[in-house]
């Protein structure tokens, strides 16, 4: 409820100021009649109903007056839509899990860093459509397009790099494949921005659809991808049958940088946790298209409710004085 007179509220401070001076000018009145003794009028120990009825008249008085502040100050209820924002994007993050990102340069290896890190980019956009492809020599969708991101990041926690290990699909690294499962995804989505965001610490080895193709195909959907190439330069450790060995790093810098053109997207390299903490920071800042929803608010006068309780209240008021009030001068 808003007033669209709320000056009038003031009021109340005389109101106020008229109770006290009726408390204590109850105290200081003056009898009329003066006698040796009352005992001859009053029965001991029982009170007329007048008693208690005396000061009602005035508590009838003080909500009539309240009531009738309230009707001069014009209270309105309102309808109403407030400014706000919705971001109206799609997401698909497209992870390589093929097993070279078990890699050490990253802390505690490639896989785990990137799940964290992708994890506080989902935390951080409550209101997207956010879904999860991996690939390693092939790719399947981990978790569809969805706003309940508790069950989206127990998918993405559940990735591991032991998939190709288990047979379940072929080691190696099919970008164009996961770019594709990723483009399947999104195709249909009515979203203002629809955007993939892919990782990868190799070079295109496996799959029957290329990088470009499918960046040209993401092309005709207008999905962008962020193209991230992840590992130090020169070598990095590699768990490998209980040993630590040093592999060369190979990222295929060239083709990724073109991915992002033909997608009008960017590429980014992340060589350290901090740079790919970064390279997420800066995706989500180029990623805020804001929808705007303008308020629209309706008013409806409610003084009527408070103006018959100042009626009735009055009515009252003036039956108790004229009847069973009534004083005899």
């Amino acid at each position: 409820m808003v007033f669209s007179n709320i000056g009038y509220l003031l009021l109340f401070i005389p109101l106020i100021g008229y109770v006290v001076w009726y408390i204590m000018a109850g105290h200081k009145k003056v009898p009329a009649l003066k006698v040796s003794t009352a005992s001859l009028f009053i029965r001991k120990g029982i009170k007329s109903y007048r008693n208690y009825l005396l000061h009602v008249p005035f508590l009838l008085r003080v909500v009539a007056l309240s009531m009738i502040i309230m009707v001069l100050a014009r209270p309105q209820s309102t309808n109403r839509w407030q400014n706000s924002e919705v971001e109206g994007i799609d997401i698909m993050l497209a992870m390589d899990v093929s097993t070279s990102m078990l890699a050490m340069d990253l802390a505690p290896n490639r896989l785990d860093a990137a799940k964290q890190v992708a994890a506080e980019f989902i935390n951080g956009r409550p209101n997207d459509n956010i879904g999860l492809t991996i690939f390693a020599g092939e790719s399947f969708t981990q978790c569809p397009l969805t706003v309940d991101h508790a069950v989206l990041l127990n998918m993405l926690n559940a990735v591991k790099c032991d998939i190709a290990a288990q047979g379940i699909i072929e080691d190696g690294t099919a970008i164009g494949m996961g770019i594709a499962n990723a483009v399947s995804r999104l195709k249909e989505s009515r979203a203002k921005s629809k955007v993939i965001i892919l990782l990868t610490d190799g070079s295109n080895n496996r799959g029957e659809i290329s990088p470009e193709a499918a960046a040209e195909i993401a092309k005709q959907f207008g999905i962008r991808v962020y193209t991230i190439g992840v590992g130090t330069n020169g070598e990095a450790p590699y768990p490998y049958n209980g040993h630590v060995i040093n592999m060369p790093v190979e990222i295929d810098e060239t083709t990724l940088n073109k991915i992002a053109t033909i997608t009008d997207g960017n590429f980014y390299r992340a060589t350290s946790n901090t740079k790919l903490k970064e390279v997420y920071s800066e995706i989500d800042k180029l990623e805020r298209t804001k929808l705007q929803v303008k308020e629209f608010s309706t008013r409806e006068e409610e003084y009527a409710i408070f103006a018959f309780i100042a009626l009735g209240a009055l009515i009252v008021e003036l039956l108790l004085r004229y009847t069973l009030l009534r004083r005899i001068p």
